[in-house]
């Protein structure tokens, strides 16, 4: 390094190497398996992928529109009209972004200012903090408790102040695997009716759920879907993580400032993916209504395996993520258990408490079933052995 190097005083000064990837990096260097990111180890349609050979060779190779292809911002229209009886502008309403990850980070930064308090529920998924923070908001978490990780709406109403601008909310939940209901989005409208407080509904997992009563959106809710952004992600619903597109749902108000910071972040997305994916969404809706029931039956083929081991399996309503509590195998904090269960048994998961700012005490790992059933039985047969 040169003496005239400058070095940044950093934005971000408490994030290091993520539990994601020093978990997969550990799982390769001990050949284990991997169950700890989220990812399937299996391909996605084969439509999908010869729609994107199709428009690759058709030469839609140059930059789409802004907002997205005009094809899928109506596909997208059509399926949420027909899921949940809302059918929003494709032109004004939807926006196509570089997986859900960005579209969170672009709500997140049009709609925090400088001293706003934004409330999430703990756990939650690692990208929403470092987005708030760069905004220069607060964020404000609620712990919820296993095993059913309700929320406390008494606390959540404490919680609230003049200075709240933001509630990001995730449904079916990562890493918990519950699900909200009609109850719970009736609690939240009810708090934050009177002021002006925005919601940010994570709802990538939408089409992996199990509850009885199905996925409840956001965009469900009349009263609600007035000052809030619904976030989805075709890598989830098609197994094509490493594609990143993903697309958000807003009144055409909270649209125009969300985009023009998507317009300066990634300007706009993959071409021939979003023709692919217009062509599977028109050509193939049985794929995500069929969803749940292909991905109950992995979560159920590894409850089963599981039968016979240590582990207290927790319920589980949606995402591809299981929660097994390890408490009669070992007294470790969840964080060393992930690291020895890597190098002894040879299966990677991710501790819970990661997801968490406050101490988690409980003994709890996440487990990702988004696998083929020879790897899920190979993982287990190795977990029945603790």
């Amino acid at each position: 390094m040169s003496d005239n190097t400058l070095i940044p005083q950093s934005k971000l000064p408490s994030l290091g190497t993520t539990i994601f990837t020093r978990m997969s990096a550990l799982a390769q260097e001990y050949q284990a398996i991997n169950l700890s990111q989220g990812f399937p180890d299996f391909d996605g349609p084969r439509y999908l992928q010869e729609r994107l050979a199709h428009h690759v060779a058709a030469g839609a190779n140059q930059y789409a529109p802004m907002t997205g292809v005009a094809a899928l911002r109506e596909a997208i229209a059509d399926k949420t009209d027909a899921l949940y009886g809302f059918r929003p502008d494709a032109n004004s309403e939807v926006t196509v972004t570089a997986g859900a990850t960005e579209a969170l980070y672009a709500a997140i930064t049009a709609l925090v200012r400088a001293g706003d308090e934004v409330i999430c529920f703990d756990p939650s998924y690692d990208s929403y903090a470092p987005a708030v923070e760069l905004s220069g908001g607060v964020l404000k978490r609620i712990a919820l408790q296993p095993p059913h990780f309700a929320v406390d709406w008494q606390a959540f109403a404490a919680l609230l102040s003049d200075k709240t601008r933001l509630v990001i909310l995730n449904t079916p939940h990562n890493p918990s695997a519950t699900v909200w209901t009609k109850a719970d989005y009736a609690a939240l409208w009810q708090a934050i009716a009177e002021r002006e407080i925005y919601v940010i509904s994570d709802e990538v997992y939408e089409h992996i759920c199990f509850a009885k009563d199905g996925h409840d959106s956001v965009l469900a809710h009349p009263q609600l879907r007035g000052r809030a952004v619904a976030v989805s992600s075709f890598g989830k619903t098609y197994h094509m993580t490493g594609w990143k597109v993903g697309y958000c749902v807003a009144p055409a108000a909270i649209s125009a400032e969300l985009r023009k910071v998507h317009q300066y972040l990634t300007f706009s997305v993959n071409t021939p993916a979003q023709l692919a994916l217009a062509d599977m969404l028109r050509a193939s809706p049985e794929h995500y209504q069929e969803l749940p029931a292909f991905y109950q039956q992995k979560r159920d083929v590894l409850i089963n395996a599981l039968a016979d081991s240590r582990l207290e399996i927790l319920p589980c309503e949606g995402t591809y993520f299981l929660l097994a509590d390890y408490s009669a195998i070992s007294d470790l904090d969840d964080v060393s258990f992930c690291e020895w269960l890597t190098r002894e048994a040879g299966v990677a998961a991710i501790p819970l408490s990661v997801f968490c700012v406050d101490p988690f005490p409980h003994k709890l790992i996440r487990l990702c079933f988004a696998k083929q059933t020879a790897t899920l039985l190979a993982a287990a047969e190795r977990l029945c052995k603790l």
